[in-house]
């Protein structure tokens, strides 16, 4: 799926979609959320860095789970948050 440039996106065989299009951890704080991202290691959805709490990328700072992929309608990347790619599926 990548170029061969980041081993996270080489490694992701099968991509995990939304199962719920909300931010969990946005849901428990009533806070609004701009873009939705599912991590593609454990398949917890949640709010992008444009979004006032970017959940997304405070769970995979904690977490260790490098990529994600777009949960919005139409778009079809993955991102990796370690290595600051994107990659088309």
């Amino acid at each position: 799926m990548s170029d061969g440039t980041c081993a996270h996106l080489g490694a992701i065989t099968t991509v995990r979609h939304a199962q719920r299009r909300e931010c969990a951890e946005c849901v428990k704080l009533g806070a609004p959320w701009v873009h939705l991202r599912t991590c593609q290691e454990c398949g917890a959805t949640l709010c992008c860095d444009s979004s006032p709490n970017r959940h997304a990328s405070k769970h995979a700072r904690s977490s260790g789970h490098a990529v994600v992929a777009s949960a919005e309608p139409g778009e079809q990347w993955l991102y990796c948050y370690p290595d600051d790619l994107f990659a088309e599926y």
